[in-house]
């Protein structure tokens, strides 16, 4: 793949997605609730309905899909240095879990690098169907999905721990204890709720990288085209309808949470087909490229910088802006935590955490 080409493709998604998790995330690290039923005024009430609508599991998964793509991508750079894809791969997913697992502790709970190792070690026996095996078990997720969120409402009619929690009060000692005690069930959550459609988008990534679907006026991207004038209406149609019923507790909200697993990826091959069209518009910054290849260094420096200027540790804003602040609030955050990692990048060749989760994915081995 060409510079050029990847920069209009895999950089820009990564961009967006990475803006996307930050806006979704940041209420929960900036609000002590963020449910539209208690939010009293109506721009913060309309920005919640938003993010929900428009955001909420949509740009996962297309981060989800690049993480897909990039296995396919692995094993090509393995094959070309004659070396077993196995030993890199599993020490690489090891290497993510450790780094999971320390940012859940000390940064945020609703970690998804964790479950990004857990679904990158379930994906290994897939990985050598062909493009189009791959798709119809992506497909068969969403069956998963619906069935996985309908066991998350038996669990939660009859408790409540499993919801996810996130803890910024405190010292910071006192704040990653309680991130330590809360992290178990907010992983279990996540596994359930966003594991099954993550792992169907990494499998749609890996078949994208086979089919060669990023490569310009490509077979797929001409079909997903076609596909845009009925997609986008059902999509927007179903997102609208699962965000105003999102927090209802009778019949209709149980349809709305289940629609999710149906309107999500719809709503996301939306947006990955207009990045695609914008991606031959106009070239990222290089402060943003940077970024882009670096995107774990970008996801986890969100968090830091939240806590920073949310936490009881930091500059002690939570709970100080509404959703409507902190929808900007979040656009701005994320872009400073890529221009950071894209700086840092830039000067030193790579991200601090890409530098270390390649000191554990080679080892001792010579890298090339």
């Amino acid at each position: 793949m060409s510079s050029a080409s990847r920069n209009s493709s895999i950089d820009l998604i990564r961009t967006a997605a990475l803006i996307g998790i930050c806006v979704v995330n940041l209420p929960y690290l900036a609000l002590s609730d963020s449910d539209p039923i208690n939010i009293s005024t109506t721009y913060d009430h309309t920005a919640a309905f938003l993010i929900e609508f428009l955001f909420q599991g949509k740009f996962f998964l297309l981060f989800s899909l690049i993480f897909g793509w990039g296995i396919e991508i692995q094993a090509r750079s393995a094959e070309r240095a004659g070396v077993p894809l196995s030993r890199r791969y599993f020490r690489r997913m090891l290497g993510l879990a450790v780094l999971g697992c320390l940012h859940a502790t000390l940064v945020f709970t609703g970690d998804i690098l964790l479950l990004y190792s857990v679904l990158g070690v379930l994906i290994w026996p897939l990985r050598t169907l062909s493009a189009r095996g791959l798709v119809k078990v992506a497909l068969l997720m969403v069956l998963i999905e619906i069935i996985s969120i309908g066991l998350i409402v038996y669990l939660l009619s009859s408790t409540e721990d499993m919801a996810p929690v996130y803890s910024l009060g405190g010292a910071f000692s006192e704040a990653t204890l309680a991130r330590l005690e809360e992290w178990p069930h907010a992983f279990a959550f996540m596994f359930l709720y966003q594991g099954p459609l993550a792992f169907g988008a990494m499998l749609l990534g890996l078949a994208a990288a086979k089919s060669n679907f990023f490569a310009h006026r490509s077979a797929g991207q001409h079909k997903l085209g076609r596909a845009l004038p009925w997609l986008l209406p059902l999509a927007l149609a179903i997102n609208c309808f699962s965000a105003l019923v999102a927090y209802e507790t009778n019949l209709m909200g149980l349809i709305g949470l289940l629609s999710i697993a149906i309107g999500a990826p719809m709503l996301s091959a939306v947006y990955l087909y207009l990045l695609l069209r914008c991606g031959q518009w106009f070239r990222l910054p290089n402060v943003l490229i940077e970024a882009g290849r670096n995107s774990l260094s970008a996801y986890v420096t969100q968090g830091i910088l939240a806590g920073l200027i949310f936490s009881s540790y930091g500059l002690n804003l939570f709970d100080v802006f509404g959703n409507a602040a902190l929808l900007p609030i979040a656009i701005a955050l994320a872009l400073l935590a890529m221009i950071l990692t894209g700086l840092i990048a830039q000067h030193w060749g790579r991200g601090p955490l890409e530098a270390v989760l390649r000191r554990i994915t080679y080892g001792a081995q010579k890298i090339r």
